[in-house]
């Protein structure tokens, strides 16, 4: 693959990403969902590719698109991979330029809030691997691991489920990443609007503590723009560009904390192979992006301890993770195999069904149990990360609380330093295909009603005994 077939690729993606931005200002359908640039550009250059232009065009005699579509070959060669190499940058942001709280200060907020969001993860485990055993594997024959789906789609995202790609493909799963890419759109897509209407139920039922009337957000919000006396600079200057470029040493900071975690594993797999790689190969199989995330929180560990100067930005990280996920988002739909979801469609469809009706369910019946104040306000977050992505947790909580007077978004922020190393992409995401590969779905199964049961327990019992005052207010 020649350098000038790479340069073309991420040209092309930019060129999308354009498109899909101007549909999203033109398209109040696009508007009214929230549906990110992104998916909508991943769908265009699906539209365009060999998965629905090509088979259009060979019903009518012309095969010049069947490899490649609009693109060609080499174009979606480039993009299928660019998910695995993404994913790394993504994760390994997170934490990067936001300084690890004091465990103290954190642990009043964080209790309830982890108790529900590991719940939902937990479950999504649960109710998955249960539906694959007793419903899935005898009526469709489909490997059991596709009760890890929904955790890996929903709690993950688009970025996950296409980082995921390889290691399902390794252990004898290679439809599993097309179909966790389709959950993920439906998760998305769904999350936006039934959070939207579970507002707006939660307004006319007195569960909201500072929405009195309909769920609104403004025409600039919807279009995806900011008004003019609105805009904000979109990162800080910590360095001067006379000695370096502010963007290129936040680049090398995020290149740092991938290579330690490309350290990390390597030494986990070299341990593995010297010690027990003939009873059990998990390492093996386990992505670089979990590694990777751990490799920001060391990095950030040291910025705390080391940086009297305030040199990286957390701004400048989350623009950089933003474009990365923007660009694996894109790549990711525009190599997506319509015929595996086809010929999938049944388990789709129940996985789909029965992962938002449980989501759905934890927060209108759950979470009012176990976090005390202001619930709906904290649990709509975790439920939109649940149905895919944080922002889209982010934008629920932004309608649900408008001028953030509620608790719900410094909740959330804690609770993500401890729950992304585990859920969500993290540690027990990665490990879930290898373990159930090598173990079978039972014993994964039985770990995550143990850890369901316990969340439950301690937040029903402990955390949801803090009853708030009659106003909801602390």
């Amino acid at each position: 693959m020649s350098a000038d077939v790479v340069g073309m690729a991420l040209l092309l993606l930019g060129l999308v990403l354009v498109v899909a931005k101007l549909v999203r200002l033109r398209s109040r359908w696009c508007q009214r969902l929230f549906l990110p640039s992104s998916i909508i550009g991943g769908f265009l250059a699906l539209l365009l590719g060999p998965e629905i232009l090509g088979r259009i065009a060979g019903a009518f005699g012309y095969d010049g698109w069947g490899d490649g579509g609009m693109f060609g070959s080499q174009i979606l060669e480039v993009w299928s991979t660019l998910p695995g190499l993404l994913i790394s940058v993504v994760f390994a942001t997170l934490f990067l330029g936001e300084r690890i709280p004091n465990p103290k200060d954190a642990a009043k907020l964080v209790g309830p809030q982890m108790s529900f969001g590991v719940a939902l993860g937990a479950g999504q485990y649960v109710i998955g691997l249960l539906l694959a055993i007793l419903l899935l594997a005898p009526l469709f024959d489909i490997d059991p691991m596709a009760g890890a789906l929904i955790e890996i789609s929903f709690e993950g995202g688009h970025g996950t489920a296409a980082g995921m790609r390889d290691a399902m493909a390794a252990n004898g799963f290679p439809e599993g990443a097309d179909l966790a890419l389709g959950l993920a759109t439906v998760g998305v897509v769904s999350g936006i609007v039934i959070g939207v209407g579970v507002i707006n139920w939660a307004v006319r039922r007195g569960h909201t503590v500072f929405l009195k009337g309909d769920a609104q957000t403004s025409v600039e919000e919807q279009r995806g723009l900011y008004l003019k006396d609105e805009q904000h600079p979109a990162a800080t200057m910590t360095v001067r560009p006379s000695s370096v470029e502010p963007l290129a040493i936040h680049f090398s900071i995020v290149a740092v904390a991938i290579l330690i975690g490309h350290v990390m594993l390597s030494a986990l797999r070299g341990i593995e192979e010297a010690l027990w790689k003939d009873d059990v190969e998990l390492f093996a199989h386990v992505p670089l992006f979990p590694l990777a995330m751990l490799g920001g929180v060391v990095v950030q560990l040291a910025i705390d301890r080391l940086d009297r100067t305030g040199i990286v930005d957390r701004l400048m990280m989350l623009r950089i993770q933003g474009l990365a996920l923007d660009l694996l988002i894109i790549s990711a739909l525009a190599t997506l195999s319509i015929q595996a979801i086809a010929d999938q469609l049944g388990p789709f469809l129940l996985l789909a069904g029965v992962g938002i009706a449980w989501n759905v369910l934890a927060l209108v019946y759950i979470a009012r149990r176990i976090i005390p104040r202001y619930w709906f306000e904290r649990g709509i977050g975790d439920f939109g990360q649940s149905m895919g992505v944080t922002a889209t947790g982010l934008i629920l909580m932004r309608v649900a609380d408008p001028e953030a007077k509620s608790p719900a978004f410094e909740a959330f922020g804690y609770k993500q330093l401890l729950f992304e190393p585990f859920f969500g992409g993290g540690l027990i995401t990665a490990a879930s295909i290898p373990l159930i590969s090598q173990f079978g779905p039972e014993p994964f199964l039985l770990a995550m009603a143990a850890l369901l049961v316990f969340a439950l327990a301690t937040g029903l019992l402990y955390f949801g005994k803090q009853r708030a005052e009659p106003s909801g207010k602390p």
